[in-house]
């Protein structure tokens, strides 16, 4: 019987801005290390994955956000797969902080692909071992399409580093919603956190390469288009809800 799986965090000052919160990319790293575990733990993880020729991508996030732990904070992590798609999965997250209230909600959707032919592969007749948790974190399917920006207010370039890049050779999932964090004037993102994210990962994104993020600023509401500089091919879109 597959049960929701948690685990303990303590923010460390590394993992904290300027303002004593947790940085937005550990965040999103740490949902990816609760990802894997429990995977592993489900006997689906990554080294089953390859060893049978596919691997899971994430395609979607969608956070909300009451707060960000805080440095040296306690929280505890949960995590399970929440909801079975034809092509892939829905897994739920949520944070608690120190007082044990819940102060983050996430969901993220995951494609099952076949490594070689890199085409999505229907889950349930790969993994038939594969099973849902009751409950969600927030009603999420992702079965709407992310709106593009409309117009662009503000654009950055950012030159994608060699840390940048994960095991898969491109860039990890972790570093878009970042990029489109920091595409907004610097007197905007001094003044304000975030509350609400949605990402839609479209490309991948390799060393060496430039992107450009193409930004719609509104007074709470962000929207954020990441593109290769190169060949203009679309990486990611990104909205952002501020407060």
């Amino acid at each position: 019987m597959v049960e929701k799986y948690s685990k303990n965090y303590q923010i460390r000052s590394y993992e904290s801005d300027k303002n004593g919160d947790l940085r937005l990319v550990t965040l999103m790293n740490i949902f990816q290390d609760m990802a894997d575990t429990h995977a592993s733990v489900m006997g689906l993880g990554i080294d089953y994955c390859l060893a049978h020729g596919m691997a899971w991508v994430g395609a979607n996030y969608h956070l909300k956000i009451a707060r960000m732990p805080k440095i040296h904070e306690q929280i505890v992590v949960d995590t399970w797969p929440a909801l079975e798609k034809k092509l892939g999965a829905v897994r739920d997250f949520v944070v608690k902080g120190a007082d044990g209230n819940e102060i983050i909600w996430a969901s993220s959707q995951w494609i099952l692909i076949d490594v070689l032919k890199k085409r999505p592969l229907a889950l349930r007749a790969n993994l038939p071992q594969y099973c849902v948790v009751e409950g969600r974190a927030m009603d999420e399917d992702f079965n709407h399409h992310l709106e593009a920006p409309q117009r662009t207010d503000f654009k950055m370039q950012f030159n994608v580093r060699f840390d940048d890049i994960d095991m898969n050779n491109h860039v990890n999932n972790a570093v878009y919603p970042l990029w489109a964090s920091e595409a907004v004037p610097s007197d905007f993102r001094l003044g304000k956190q975030i509350s609400e994210l949605e990402v839609a990962f479209k490309k991948e994104c390799r060393l060496g390469e430039q992107v450009v993020v193409l930004s719609e600023i509104n007074e709470h509401e962000t929207r954020h288009r990441i593109v290769a500089q190169g060949d203009n091919r679309e990486l990611a879109l990104v909205r952002i809800v501020w407060k």
